[in-house]
């Protein structure tokens, strides 16, 4: 698939400081190895730290928690501390987090168009 050239000239035109500069917002908060990886874990529903873990292979605990305290710096993420004993404690996708939908599925999609034109 390729881009035609008049895309990219309009996509220039239209390249503003303002708009540099969401992307790079956008990026800030969605950067890493693991953050859409965990946001993906959790849009079908609330869960355990350890579920969450089993879900995304590779993290580290340590790493987990800090990507998890940085998506709910970013609202994107909801922990809940249960009264129980121990204490139980699940996270959730915000409704902030459903304006990533279309984004995580652009990706989706380019990626399987990347690896089918890279692979074959």
């Amino acid at each position: 698939m390729k881009t035609d050239p008049k895309d990219k000239v309009q996509m220039d035109q239209d390249c503003s400081k303002n708009d540099l500069m969401a992307v790079k917002d956008a990026l800030e908060v969605l950067s890493g190895r693991w953050k859409l990886q965990i946001l993906i874990c959790l849009l079908d529903g609330s869960k355990r730290f350890k579920e969450i873990s089993k879900e995304v292979v590779g993290i580290s605990d340590k790493m987990l928690s800090k990507e998890l305290k940085d998506l709910e710096t970013n609202q994107l993420v909801k922990r809940t501390v249960h009264e129980t004993f121990p204490p139980m404690v699940e996270y959730t996708a915000t409704e902030h987090t459903s304006s990533l939908y279309s984004v995580i599925a652009a990706l989706k999609n380019w990626g399987y168009l990347h690896r089918e034109k890279i692979i074959g």
